[in-house]
């Protein structure tokens, strides 16, 4: 039976336009709706995507049988909620970074997920994709030696009036936005948990609504130490320019990846070994191609999802262990 999986949009956020082009090029897939706040909202944004179905709240979506699989870009406190809420709608789902804001968030959506039979993984591109395949195979075959430390970065200027990552209680801040990233990749890159983490942060508190003065992080710097001898650090922020690089130093080398988090079809890294410096050109699909697919392949073809929710777990473990440290001003053990 050569089934296709129809898609639904859990609301018309801007970044569905990243998704609404790979769901369209890939094999087995349709975009078939979505919905908002409002029914006249939905309508005016599928007459502009030219999507067949619109729904005037996020619960029609959900309650139409012919929708497989919901795309969740909600604001960061509504992810584990909705997630949730869909599995046990019977829809699988693809919900974007960072899963939840608790480990028991986590845990409830891991539940519903064996509860229904349904799937839910992180919307984490980036892991998906041939680069970070490619990296993730050099450091495995010892290109560069031993590990030893992974430096990442990831800054950029935010100045949108009244944004939702400006509210602490809404899941704000820049680990959670982006500080998740290079956490995620070292994660990726050892394959392990750190065993200990510490964390500093510049707080922000324009539109913070809690009583905590620190108010929502603005800035975050970060580390973490791995059993195996590697270490992480790592810098956020939405005060910086547009700041995005991992580099991972070994024993016997280094590879620095300019572009880590949204590769696309032309890709390059750089390989050095001694005095030797080599550039290797990596062409890959477009960026959310292989998380589509990924999705598709989970469902039609029971393979397991790249980004498990033991995984998604791990690294909710590491940021709300960051902000703690932040918060104690001391270290922080993992196990």
């Amino acid at each position: 039976m050569n089934r296709t999986l129809n898609w639904g949009l859990l609301s018309t956020a801007r970044i569905n336009r990243a998704l609404i082009k790979p769901l369209r090029a890939s094999k087995r897939t349709r975009l078939l709706g979505v919905a908002s706040r409002s029914l006249s909202n939905a309508q005016a944004y599928a007459r502009e995507w030219d999507i067949p179905r619109a729904y005037g709240s996020y619960d029609d979506l959900l309650n139409d049988p012919e929708i497989d699989i919901i795309y969740n870009p909600l604001p960061n406190h509504l992810h584990a909620g909705w997630t949730i809420k869909t599995l046990k709608a019977g829809k699988h789902v693809l919900c974007e970074k960072p899963l939840a804001l608790s480990l028991e968030e986590v845990d409830e959506i891991i539940a519903a997920s064996k509860e229904t039979g349904r799937i839910a993984t992180e919307a984490f591109m980036y892991r998906h994709h041939e680069q970070t395949l490619k990296v993730k195979a050099l450091t495995e075959e010892g290109a560069i030696g031993k590990l030893q430390l992974i430096r990442g970065a990831f800054t950029f200027t935010l100045a949108r009036e009244g944004n939702y990552r400006f509210v602490k209680e809404y899941g704000g801040g820049s680990l959670w936005d982006v500080g998740c990233y290079p956490v995620s990749y070292a994660r990726m890159i050892v394959g392990a948990e750190p065993a200990e983490v510490f964390g500093w942060q510049v707080a922000g508190a324009a539109l913070s609504e809690s009583k905590d003065p620190g108010g929502y992080d603005e800035s975050f710097y970060g580390q973490a130490r791995f059993e195996n001898g590697a270490i992480l650090q790592f810098d956020c922020g939405f005060k910086s320019q547009i700041r995005t690089f991992i580099e991972i130093v070994g024993s016997e080398g280094t590879i620095h990846i300019p572009n880590p988090f949204k590769p696309g079809l032309k890709n390059e890294i750089h390989l050095k070994r001694g005095d030797r410096e080599e550039t290797l050109k990596i062409a890959g699909s477009e960026p959310y191609r292989g998380e589509v697919e990924d999705m598709r392949d989970a469902i039609l073809n029971n393979a397991p999802p790249r980004i498990s929710l033991a995984d998604s777990r791990g690294n909710t473990a590491v940021l709300l262990s960051l902000l703690e440290s932040a918060k104690l001003g001391a270290p922080i053990r993992l196990r």
